[in-house]
């Protein structure tokens, strides 16, 4: 049985689709009068686009797609193709090249704009399609159409299904494909093509056309001599039209010719009829005469109304661009987008809704993705597509666009108004009532968007925007993120296998930090690694690892990291992208409002402003609100690779300094106005000459209601800042800003980040000749020492610190000093040293005029007396001490004092007066978050109970006293705090022993 005699024939009465209308015939069967497929294969291998040609590498690639062509939707085994495409011998490398074709396949499907995607299947590959997207596809399905109609006596409409199914043919199938098993394949279908011939050629007989036949079947016999029954269908038609010696001559050749080249008769149909034409026989007459009819097929217009069809269909447009088969998403924002998109359409509401997001954040695939599911139940009347940044990344206008939805919608060319206005009412009149969806694709600007949008709720619009397109009226709006770590995965799956993925798990999560999720970018490496079958994941990570090569590295073919942000960054404004460029210097994951004005030395009391054209392009996100109510803004790795690589061209090299001078210098400003908060004023710290540069007041005081959180909120951009200012050359802005930070080290308990910052500000200072900052960065880092336990390290610090201030006369310098020096000679037992060290701190910072740090000197020198049981002189000196704390407002100054005077209290033997002040206390420095502070108190409070004999409550206290003393990496202060439990639980067991 022959193939086309095997397809399946329709139950339902045929009718013509208006895409397969046969316009014109002649002997070669053109078939210009059909919307061409996307994919062909009835002659040479050809893929067309919404672009136009797709054009297909020959060889191995051909080979591959001409054979998921011809198993459309179907699955193709990878062995298969590793068959069709080396005929004898494959390579060890046969699988990884076949991955490759198709990686490329892809690429040219998706450049190309075809309406098809090729998945990845467990065993082999699936090319992915609307079943009439090949021509093929099509052939099959008039033939099938024509069987029906011919068994149902409808031979002029079975004509009309064949002509075109016979157009569709322009040579021998795959014609030029060097494949021997796919050669074999299409010659089967060249056979089928042939008895569709042979079908059609024998109902027009029927149907009476024979003289307009014979010429026909006359080319189609020299073409195909030996073809017995095309031969009969020319003697027949000779016969009939009168020419009964001409048709005995057409059977003397061709049995001539079988005789002569395979030495055979002809067979005994042809005989048989060849002795009915030479006797005349009346069997050979129509047996129902039919009214001549042109070769010409019936017109669509006579064609439907034969049928009682509307003789002026509706055209359905179906402009989506292909899905793609590894699409990876957040099924909570698909789910949501599609809700939204079709709700209420019942009512008759028009849903307006956007998808926003950043370049390469995958809006456009997220909306296609999203129109494709809901295309056949919701919007069976077709779905119009326009990508609104035009070809030349220029936005089209409204008027361009509305243009080509109207000649997709069948309007004529010379129909079309030129008017916009006129233009946008007959677009509204072609949408009222039908369902139809509008994916608009990449929209710039409010003003683009409204001419194109649907006058009725029966359709639904889906826009994508790196715009906020706050304007437009009714939308919905949902925000696309990056994709989460492990959605990053499976993408990466999808793309270049999951077993590929899994074995390098953890470098692919590093590959998705590296990108920051972003769905374009995990393409692109997804792509060069599925063309680098050989490369490992770690290897990728590598080479994106180097910040100056990354764009270059995320680019393959048409897709390019660089060329989607260029999009956003070429529609700003020259001062915008100046301040882009700017940004990518801060190297924080968060920005504050106030850094764009200080960047650019502008002096706005609205800096936030500045920054609002860069997060309306989505180059900068919103990411939280700081403590003055202002937004906070995150600059995406990519962004700032990309602006950090443009700020050369943009920025001399002077005003980057100086940007960069006013950056770290608002960084000074704030820290050092945080530490004046807490401590009442600019005690205890060693200043310098470093310019700041002063953020709006009314921003400062609302951002510093609470300074020591704002120092831990900022705590990464002001570490940065440290390091940004010593590569930077400015030592001055580096020693400043690292010891102002103390005030968070301390009271927050960072002993790691107090060394790593001062370590970088020595370099820095040492670097530059710097004594006063060298001296203050050695004494900081010797009071370090002394908070980590470590006496007998810090005093070589201290000691050259305190040379240095001597030297230069830095009276707070050196009673600093010399107050830390105390604290070693009390580590050593010799208090009458300490006293005399802290006598001569006291004077200095008198002199200084540091009201605080003669405040701690005080508290200091009470400990001393405290222990000599000198209790008068010890109240005398906290008083004072309380005092002058009271008076600054300096509440941790406040606390110590007090805990001073509780430990007084258990000197004396007073553990319950001492219990309240310390609890006292310890409500102080948790309020205030001081967990260094808090660390000391819990021991006090456990000894206090230990005296009471409350063992439960005193273990308690130190097991919360050396957490928070191994947290901050206290060790010396832990060995105490366990000394204590060990000791207070060793007299439990010996009192019930």
């Amino acid at each position: 049985m022959s193939s086309a005699a095997q397809l399946r024939e329709p139950d339902l009465a045929w009718r013509v689709p208006q895409k397969w209308v046969y316009m014109a015939a002649s002997a070669e069967y053109d078939g210009s009068g059909v919307t061409a497929a996307p994919f062909r294969v009835l002659g040479p291998l050809e893929v067309s686009g919404e672009l136009g040609a797709v054009y297909v590498a020959p060889g191995r690639q051909e080979i591959v797609l001409g054979a998921l062509v011809l198993e459309l939707n179907r699955v193709v085994e990878t062995t298969y193709l590793v068959d069709v495409i080396w005929d004898h011998d494959p390579p060890k490398t046969a699988r990884t090249q076949v991955q490759i074709c198709v990686s490329r396949l892809r690429k040219a499907l998706a450049d190309g704009g075809v309406d098809a995607t090729i998945e990845t299947r467990a065993h082999g590959y699936v090319l992915r399609a609307p079943e009439d997207a090949t021509d093929l596809g099509n052939f099959r399905r008039l033939v099938a159409e024509a069987h029906a109609l011919a068994r149902d006596g409808l031979k002029v409409h079975a004509v009309d299904a064949l002509r075109p199914a016979i157009g569709l043919w322009r040579g021998r199938c795959l014609a030029g494909v060097p494949s021997e098993v796919l050669a074999g394949t299409a010659a089967q279908l060249d056979e089928s093509r042939l008895e569709a011939v042979e079908t059609c050629m024998r109902l027009e007989l029927e149907l009476g056309r024979h003289e307009h036949l014979v010429g026909e079947l006359q080319q189609l016999v020299a073409s195909h001599p030996l073809r017995e029954r095309l031969r009969g269908h020319l003697m027949v038609a000779l016969y009939r039209s009168g020419r009964q010696a001409e048709a005995l001559d057409a059977y003397h050749q061709g049995r001539a010719m079988l005789s002569e080249e395979l030495g055979l008769d002809p067979g005994r149909e042809l005989r048989d009829l060849a002795q009915a034409i030479l006797t005349d026989d009346a069997d050979l007459a129509l047996a129902e005469p039919a009214e001549p009819r042109s070769l010409v097929a019936t017109p669509l217009s006579e064609a439907v109304q034969e049928r009682g069809a509307d003789p002026n269909p509706v055209v359905t447009p179906r402009q989506l661009p292909a899905d793609i088969g590894d699409f990876v998403a957040d099924d909570v924002i698909v789910s949501a987008v599609c809700d939204a998109v079709t709700e209420g359409r019942e009512k008759g509401q028009l849903n307006v809704v956007l998808v926003l997001g950043g370049p390469g954040v995958g809006k456009s695939t997220l909306a296609r993705h999203v129109a494709h599911r809901l295309a056949t139940e919701y919007f069976p009347d077709g779905q119009l597509y326009c990508d609104l940044r035009g070809p030349d990344g220029q936005p089209m206008l409204p008027a361009q666009a509305l243009g080509r939805f109207l000649r997709a919608l069948g309007v004529p060319g010379q129909a079309i108004p030129d008017a916009l206005d006129e233009r946008a009412e007959m677009y509204r009149s072609l949408l009222a009532d039908r369902r139809i969806l509008v994916l608009l694709d990449d929209a710039v600007s409010e003003s683009q968007v409204m001419p194109l949008l649907p006058g009725t709720g029966s359709s639904g619009v889906l826009v994508t925007s790196r715009g906020q397109l706050t304007a437009l009226p009714g939308t919905r709006r949902f925000d696309l993120e990056p994709l989460s770590p492990e959605q990053g995965v499976q993408l990466l799956g999808r793309i270049i296998g999951e077993r590929r993925v899994e074995s390098e798990r953890e470098a692919a999560r590093a590959l998705i930090r590296l990108v920051g999720g972003l769905p374009l970018a995990l393409r692109i490496i997804g792509a060069r690694l599925a063309a680098r079958p050989h490369w490992s994941l770690i290897s990728m990570w590598h080479r994106l690892e180097n910040e100056h090569r990354r764009l270059d590295e995320l680019a393959y073919g048409e897709l390019s990291i660089r060329a989607s942000l260029s999009l956003s960054y070429d529609g700003l404004a020259a001062a915008d992208r100046r301040l882009l460029c700017l940004i990518s210097l801060a190297e924080g994951t968060e920005i504050p409002s106030w850094l764009g004005a200080a960047l650019i030395d502008d002096r706005t009391p609205n800096p936030a402003d500045l920054l609002e054209p860069l997060i309306d392009r989505r180059l900068l996100d919103i990411t939280a609100m700081d403590q003055g109510g202002e937004f906070r803004c995150g600059l995406s790795q990519m962004v700032r690779t990309f602006a950090h690589e443009r700020l050369p061209a943009e920025i001399p090299e002077a005003e980057r300094t100086g940007a960069v001078r006013r950056m770290v210098g608002g960084w000074m400003a704030l820290a050092e106005r945080a530490h004046k908060e807490i401590y009442g004023g600019a005690y205890t710290i060693v200043t310098g000459r470093a310019e700041r540069w002063y953020p709006p007041e009314d921003y400062v005081r609302r951002c510093l209601r609470d300074p020591l959180g704002w120092l831990e909120s900022e705590q990464t951009n002001l570490l940065n800042a440290v390091e940004l200012a010593a590569r930077s050359g400015l030592d001055e802005l580096c020693w400043e800003l690292a010891t102002t930070l103390v005030t968070l080290f301390e009271a927050r308990g960072y002993p790691e980040l107090w060394e790593r910052t001062h370590q970088v500000a020595l370099t820095a200072v040492q670097e530059a000749g710097n004594e006063r900052g060298q001296a203050a960065v050695l004494g900081s880092l010797g009071t370090l020492h002394l908070h980590r336990g470590e006496h007998e390290a810090a005093g070589p610090y201290l000691s050259a610190a305190l040379e240095i201030f001597e030297r230069i006369g830095e009276l707070r310098g050196q009673a600093l000093c010399l107050r830390d020096l105390a604290r070693i000679e009390r580590h050593h037992g010799d208090d009458d040293r300490a006293l005399a060290l802290y006598e001569s701190a006291e004077r200095n910072f008198v002199r200084a005029q540091d009201v605080i740090g003669r405040a701690h000197v005080l508290g200091e020198m009470a400990h001393i007396t405290m222990r000599r049981a000198d209790f008068a002189r010890t109240r005398s000196y906290l008083d004072e001490a309380l005092g002058i704390c009271r008076s600054a407002g300096f509440d941790r100054g406040q606390a110590l004092a007090l805990r001073r005077l509780g430990q007084m209290l258990m000197y004396q033997q007073q553990y319950e007066a001492a219990e309240r002040t310390l609890l006292e206390v310890l409500a102080m420095v948790r309020a205030s978050g001081d967990l260094v502070g808090a660390g000391y108190v819990l021991h006090d409070l456990g000894r206090v109970n230990a005296h009471l004999r409350r063992v439960g409550q005193a273990v308690e206290y130190y097991s919360q006293a050396a957490r928070i003393r191994e947290r901050i990496l206290d060790h010396s202060g832990v060995a105490a705090v366990r000394a204590d439990i060990v000791a207070i639980l060793g007299r439990r067991r010996t009192s019930v022993g």
